[in-house]
């Protein structure tokens, strides 16, 4: 399970959420669930433990995961702001998820000397924290696989002219695993397409500019790193739909 491993899961509940998913609206559903792995206090029946608020409630299961549900309208950060962590398994940090364990196990082993009104107050708050915390910690990895993308593609770009150029090269270049360097770009388009993508702009733009215009198709074909003008061809005319020189005279 994704709560096994350290994961957490956000998602919506709710006859609104329901009703979204439905129509494809994008509106704020009633409440917001987190599930998150915890260590089960000893005594838990079989059955599990169950709390219920007005504004809240927590069930606890034996095999180890806390669902913790809380109405949107009463946290303090916006639907809106938590689609990074919605409906996927986000790592969490060791010293989060023991936070969220020790809460959990002192509320429910203390529950029936609490105030409810205040207990519901301190779920509230723990969900705000666990929120929080991993959305900073998502946001925080997202830039850093942006700003490590960015690098890739500018070293792309660099060294277009070099035929041999594909993934282990720059994984080299960025002393990186090739696998590290897959996963900077599995969003639909690879390595190799990238490359192929910014060598036919690199192209265009070449054919484009009248100052190149005594420049022959084979020359710019090397330029782009086409192994040769055949190849160039056939690739340009794939992507653009017209042959280098249907293009140019264009």
């Amino acid at each position: 399970m994704d709560v096994a491993n350290g994961l957490l899961t956000v998602r919506a509940s709710g006859a609104a959420a329901a009703k979204a998913a439905l129509n494809g609206s994008s509106g704020p559903p009633e409440h917001i669930q987190l599930l998150l792995g915890c260590t089960v206090p000893r005594g838990l029946p079989n059955s599990g433990a169950a709390l219920r608020f007005p504004d809240c409630s927590l069930h606890v299961a034996p095999a180890g995961a806390a669902l913790l549900t809380v109405a949107e309208a009463k946290l303090t950060i916006g639907f809106a702001e938590l689609k990074p962590l919605m409906f996927q398994p986000v790592p969490v940090d060791a010293a989060l998820r023991s936070v969220f364990s020790g809460a959990i196990a002192h509320v429910l082993a203390a529950a029936h000397v609490l105030d409810p009104h205040g207990l519901s107050h301190h779920l509230l708050g723990l969900a705000e924290l666990v929120l929080r915390s991993a959305l900073r910690a998502e946001l925080d990895r997202v830039d850093a696989l942006a700003a490590r993308r960015r690098d890739a593609v500018d070293y792309m770009r660099a060294h277009l002219s070099d035929p041999n150029l594909g993934a282990d090269v720059i994984a080299k270049a960025l002393h990186i695993s090739r696998r590290r360097l897959y996963q900077l770009f599995d969003d639909g388009q690879g390595v190799s397409e990238r490359i192929r993508g910014l060598r036919v702009d690199r192209a265009k733009a070449l054919l484009s500019d009248p100052a190149k215009a005594g420049r022959g198709i084979g020359e710019i074909a090397k330029d782009c790193g086409f192994v040769s003008a055949a190849h160039f061809s056939r690739t340009f005319r794939q992507v653009v739909g017209r042959t280098p020189s249907e293009f140019r005279g264009r």
